[in-house]
């Protein structure tokens, strides 16, 4: 038998050899089940090979459409080298008797200067043998898959020690669409924050960042067109803003692991901040005859509301590259433009008589023109479906309201008007109870409702939505993971293979272990301890 060499704290230490065979009885028959979300297909052998950081390499098929010097994959090999081998800090040369280990990437299409979209594959097969594992995918985006799914299945023993099982893995998402909302309006998250979540979305391959930028409290994006915007409209003017370059930045380090970024600039409602920045913009509110000082809705009756429009989401979509806009569209309080004559003398002109909703409809309908003008498909929250807004059929319809039967009846009349959907409904995560509560955000069945076969191919995916009233700095990584990594693996896993809670605790455990030990702040799902408990406290 081999006798195997480490470096511990510097110094060689000749392993006692009836320690390693007692490790090796103990841990031989070691298998990983801790992928999560759970691949498609996987079929894993007690055979395991050792690896050891100084003889591993990431490398790139002969085959390979992408080749060294690909953006992507050549940052990815950098991370997950640290990932898969989180202890290895010493750059020096070292003794050893392991063999080398190569993982070689194989991609069919060159889009490693491009952005992920909604049509990007991210399927992979993953083959892991002697020496070597092969990574076959369509494109980057299914390569970076991959490569999560590979550092998920290393492993250590009690003397630090690397190891991989013998593994075949064929995967790809259940759902095209798999998104986390964060809002900055209500608390300014700073940029920092936003990249830390994005790598730990990434961890539970979640591709869509639908960044809820601005709203009622404050419009901390920096525009160029209307630098005013966040001068008066963010919490500070100076420290509480993202910047052209910051967006930029954001945008860059997803496009790295894969996620597209949606903006979101919901209107006409939600956007008391905006009225600070653009006199004009907003209806002025009427107490009896006379204003009241105070602000309502957008107004949807003046033509200028329409250039800045137009002018903002000029400017918008060519700062966000991704084809989706999200526009908001929720919660529209009519109140003051109700109070409001000019508003009421529009309605009369446009034969609205007193439908508040066919004001709403106009204004959602001239701003999804807008976009559709620039090349961008819309999404919209479900409001304006149901007003009966006359929309475009490829707009996205974004279910936020209702408990399961109400969500569930309106995924069915959305559907059958022929529209694709997105659910919120049941992953607002903003909400806590004492508990498990990640075992409701697991069960969700995101196609169960009264529907053909057809209809239920119309709904896109999922989304978990961190609403910022309670949320800032300093809480949001323990209150997102791992109880987002639930839905995660809901909108990727198959559902037959997934349903059962009690078997999903495990390797949810073990998951929340790795995101501890990858530096992010997960709070613990019940009772128990990790081996690498969170270093930064």
């Amino acid at each position: 038998m081999e006798v195997m060499y480490m470096v511990r704290s510097g110094r060689y230490t000749r392993l006692n050899v009836y320690l390693l065979i007692l490790s090796v009885l103990q841990l031989n028959l070691h298998t990983v089940e801790g992928v999560w979300p759970l691949p498609q297909a996987f079929t894993s052998s007690t055979e395991r090979y050792p690896l050891n950081p100084q003889a591993f390499y990431f490398g790139y098929g002969r085959q390979s459409a992408a080749q060294q010097g690909c953006s992507v994959l050549d940052s990815a090999f950098r991370r997950y080298f640290s990932l898969i081998f989180p202890d290895y800090t010493d750059g020096r040369l070292h003794f050893s008797q392991y063999k080398p280990f190569t993982v070689e990437v194989s991609i069919d299409h060159d889009d490693c200067e491009g952005y992920p979209n909604e049509d990007s594959s991210e399927r992979y097969n993953l083959s892991v043998s002697a020496g070597q594992a092969s990574l076959k995918a369509e494109t980057v985006w299914g390569a970076l898959r991959g490569l999560e799914t590979f550092s998920q299945l290393v492993y250590q023993n009690d003397f630090g020690s690397y190891f991989i099982n013998k593994t075949e893995i064929e995967d790809f998402p259940r759902f095209q669409f798999r998104g986390i909302l964060l809002d900055t309006s209500r608390h300014y998250l700073p940029v920092q924050a936003i990249l830390k979540t994005l790598d730990a979305m990434a961890y539970s391959k979640f591709n869509v960042f639908h960044w809820h930028i601005v709203d009622d409290p404050s419009f901390p994006y920096q525009s160029s067109s209307f630098p005013d915007l966040s001068s008066k409209g963010a919490f500070h003017p100076m420290t509480h803003i993202y910047t052209q370059s910051d967006v930029r930045r954001v945008i860059s380090h997803a496009r790295l692991w894969g996620i597209r970024v949606l903006p979101e600039f919901d209107s006409p409602g939600h956007t008391t901040s905006w009225g600070k920045g653009q006199p004009g913009l907003l209806t002025p509110c009427y107490n009896g005859g006379t204003p009241s000082g105070t602000f309502g809705p957008v107004n949807p009756a003046l033509p200028s509301t329409y250039q800045f429009m137009a002018r903002l989401f000029k400017e918008v979509s060519s700062v966000f590259p991704d084809s989706y806009i999200h526009l908001g569209g929720d919660e529209v309080d009519f109140s003051c433009w109700k109070s409001n004559p000019d508003v009421r003398a529009f309605m009369q002109k446009m034969g609205f008589g007193s439908d508040f909703t066919k004001l709403e409809a106009f204004y959602m309908e001239n701003i999804v023109n807008i976009t559709s003008a620039l090349n961008k498909t819309s999404i919209v929250w479900q409001d304006v479906f149901d007003y009966h807004e006359r929309i475009p059929k490829d707009t996205v319809l974004h279910i936020w309201k209702g408990i399961p039967a109400k969500y569930q009846e309106e995924l069915s009349r959305i559907t059958k008007a022929g529209m694709r959907v997105l659910l919120a409904a049941p992953w607002y995560i903003n909400h806590i109870s004492y508990g498990q509560d990640w075992r409701n955000y697991y069960t969700v069945q995101p196609q169960n409702f009264s529907g053909t076969e057809e209809q239920k191919k119309l709904v896109i995916g999922g989304e978990v939505c961190m609403w910022g009233e309670y949320v800032d700095a300093t809480n949001l990584s323990p209150r997102l993971w791992p109880r987002a990594s639930a839905a995660a693996e809901r909108l990727w896993s198959d559902e037959k293979q997934t349903s059962n809670v009690d078997k999903a605790f495990p390797r949810l455990q073990d998951f929340r272990c790795k995101l501890l030990r990858r530096g992010i702040q997960a709070e613990p799902l019940y009772v128990g301890h990790c081996k690498h408990e969170y270093q930064g406290v």
